[in-house]
C-alpha cells in the first residue's frame, strides 16, 4: 500500500513515503527484540516513566505545530486537532504518574503460603493504527507499552505517515532507546509475516471490522494475544423527559465531531415518540446552521472527510439508503472543492434497509422513533456493533437501568460518549474485544505471573 500525505481540503500531496522493504522490517524487529531483552524493558520502571513525563512535555511544547500537521494531513478542524494533541499529552502524563502503582506486585491471600502476582512485559507488540486520530491513537498504545516495558512496531494508516513519524521522533527525543517504538510502512503480507514471528507476542488494532477479522485470524493461528477496537454504530437515546436543547447540542456535536469520523460518535438517534417531532425539528435546525469549510478557519464547524474516496463512499451509502426507502431530512450531497459532505439526517431507515446495520463514517445521522424503553433497548441491541452510547434523561435511575440492558462496552448518561486515560475503552460484538487505557488496558499486554512461596518452605538465613 502507498503511504502518502494528501491534504483533503485541497487535494494537494504533501509528502510520500516508500514502503519499507522486508529487510527494513526484519531489522526493525531485531532491534525491537534486542531492546525488549535489555535493561530498558527488564530493569526498573522509573526510567521508562521519566521518558513518558518528558514525552508529555514535548507534546505540549510543540502542540500548535502538531495540531497543524493533523489538520493538513487528515482534515480535522484546528480546534479538534488542538484537543487531540492535548489529550495525547494527558495520556502520557497519566501513565507516567500511575503506572508504577498499577504494575506493583499484588498480594493474594491463600492457605498455600505467601503468594503474589507480578507484572512483566511480554515482548514485541505490533500496533496497527487508524487515521482519524493520528496522534491520540498512537499515544493510547505508546504510553501503556512504554510503561510496561513492551517494545512496539507501529503500522500507521497509509494517509497519516507524517504524524506517525513525528510521534516516533518525540518518543526518541524524550529518551527512549531506538527500537522501543518504531514506525513501519508495511504491507498486509509483511504484517502477517510479523505475526508469525516468535519474537512478536501481541497485536493491537484499531480499524475496520474487515481488518480486525484478518488480523485476529492471523493472531489466532499463531497464538498471539490480540486486542481489537473496531467500528461502532453508537446510539444516542433521547427519553421523553430529556432536556431537548441540551440533547440536540450534544447530539449534533457528537455526530459531527471530526467530520463524523469517530468510532464512538452518535450515529443512531433513538428518540421517544412523545418528543420526537420537537427533537427532530431542533436537530434539523442545528444541522442547517453548521458552517462547512477550511478546517484551519476557527469559525468553521465542519471540515472535510479524510479523503475524496471516503467522501464518495459515504455518498454511495446515502444513495443506497435512500433507494431502499430512507428519507433525507437534511443534506445528503457532496460539496465540491475538497473532500466535503453535507451534514445529513436520515429517517425511515427500516430493518430491511442495508443502512440499518451499517456504520456511516461521516456526518450522517439516523433517527429512529421508539414507543417506550423496551423498544429502545430492542432497537439498540439489534446491531452487529456494541462500542459506546449515550442516554439523555432527567431520571438517572431510569437511565442507569437502561444502560445496564444495552449491549455495549461503554455508556454515558447525559453526556456524549467520550473517554480519558483513566477510563477503559472498548466494545463487544463486532466492535472488537479487549480494552485500551486505564489499568485494564495497561495489563492487556503483560505477563501476570503468579509466584507462591509454599507454606513451611525454608527461608534463606
Amino acid at each position: 500500500m502507498a503511504y502518502k500525505s494528501i491534504n483533503p481540503a485541497t487535494g494537494k500531496t504533501i509528502a510520500a513515503f516508500p514502503n519499507h522493504s522486508d529487510a527494513d522490517i526484519a531489522s526493525a524487529l531485531a532491534e525491537a527484540d534486542a531492546v525488549y531483552r535489555s535493561d530498558w524493558s527488564q530493569g526498573p520502571i522509573h526510567r521508562r516513566l521519566e521518558v513518558l513525563s518528558r514525552l508529555a512535555d514535548l507534546i505540549e511544547a510543540r502542540s500548535e505545530d502538531l495540531a497543524a500537521v493533523a489538520v493538513r494531513e487528515m482534515g480535522k478542524r484546528i480546534s479538534e486537532a488542538r484537543w487531540e494533541v492535548a489529550e495525547s499529552a494527558r495520556i502520557a502524563r497519566h501513565f507516567a504518574g500511575t503506572a508504577a502503582a498499577m504494575l506493583a506486585p499484588e498480594t493474594i491471600e491463600t492457605n498455600q503460603g505467601e503468594a503474589w502476582v507480578e507484572f512483566h512485559p511480554i515482548g514485541v507488540v505490533v500496533a496497527i493504527e487508524p487515521w482519524n486520530f493520528p496522534f491520540y491513537q498512537l499515544l493510547r498504545v505508546a504510553a501503556p507499552a512504554i510503561a510496561a516495558g513492551n517494545t512496539v512496531l507501529v503500522k500507521p494508516a497509509g494517509i497519516v505517515p507524517w504524524s506517525a513519524l513525528l510521534i516516533e521522533e518525540l518518543i526518541l527525543e524524550a529518551g527512549a532507546p531506538r527500537g522501543a517504538w518504531k514506525t513501519v510502512f508495511a504491507s498486509k503480507d509483511q504484517i502477517a509475516a510479523l505475526l508469525r514471528d516468535d519474537r512478536v507476542q501481541g497485536v493491537t488494532l484499531t480499524g475496520s471490522e474487515q481488518a480486525g477479522s484478518t488480523v485476529a485470524s492471523e493472531a489466532g493461528r499463531n497464538l498471539k494475544k490480540s486486542v481489537l477496537e473496531l467500528g461502532g454504530s453508537d446510539i444516542f437515546a433521547v427519553l421523553d423527559d430529556a432536556d431537548l436543547d441540551r440533547a440536540v447540542e450534544a447530539g449534533a456535536a457528537s455526530r459531527l465531531a471530526n467530520a463524523g469520523q469517530v468510532c464512538t460518535g452518535a450515529k443512531r438517534f433513538l428518540v421517544h415518540e412523545k418528543v420526537a417531532d420537537r427533537f427532530i425539528e431542533k436537530l434539523v435546525q442545528r444541522f442547517a446552521a453548521i458552517r462547512v469549510g477550511d478546517p484551519m478557519d476557527e469559525a468553521v464547524d465542519l471540515g472535510p472527510l479524510c479523503s475524496v474516496e471516503a467522501r464518495d463512499s459515504l455518498a454511495d451509502q446515502v444513495r443506497e439508503a435512500v433507494a431502499a426507502g430512507a428519507q433525507v431530512l437534511h443534506g445528503g450531497q457532496t460539496i465540491e472543492g475538497g473532500a466535503y459532505f453535507q451534514p445529513t439526517i436520515l429517517t425511515q431507515v427500516t430493518r430491511d434497509n442495508p443502512a440499518y446495520f451499517q456504520e456511516f463514517f461521516g456526518p450522517v445521522a439516523q433517527i429512529h422513533i421508539v414507543r417506550d424503553d423496551d423498544a429502545l433497548v430492542e432497537l439498540a441491541n439489534d446491531s452487529p456493533f456494541g462500542l459506546g452510547g449515550s442516554i439523555f434523561s432527567a431520571d438517572i435511575d431510569r437511565a442507569r437501568a437502561l444502560a445496564s440492558r444495552i449491549e455495549t462496552g461503554m455508556v454515558w448518561i447525559n453526556a456524549t460518549t467520550a473517554g480519558g486515560p483513566e477510563l477503559p475503552f472498548g466494545g463487544v460484538k463486532r466492535s472488537g474485544y479487549g480494552r485500551e487505557l486505564a489499568e485494564v488496558g495497561l495489563k492487556e499486554f503483560v505477563n501476570q505471573k503468579l509466584v507462591v512461596v509454599a507454606s513451611g518452605a525454608s527461608k534463606a538465613a
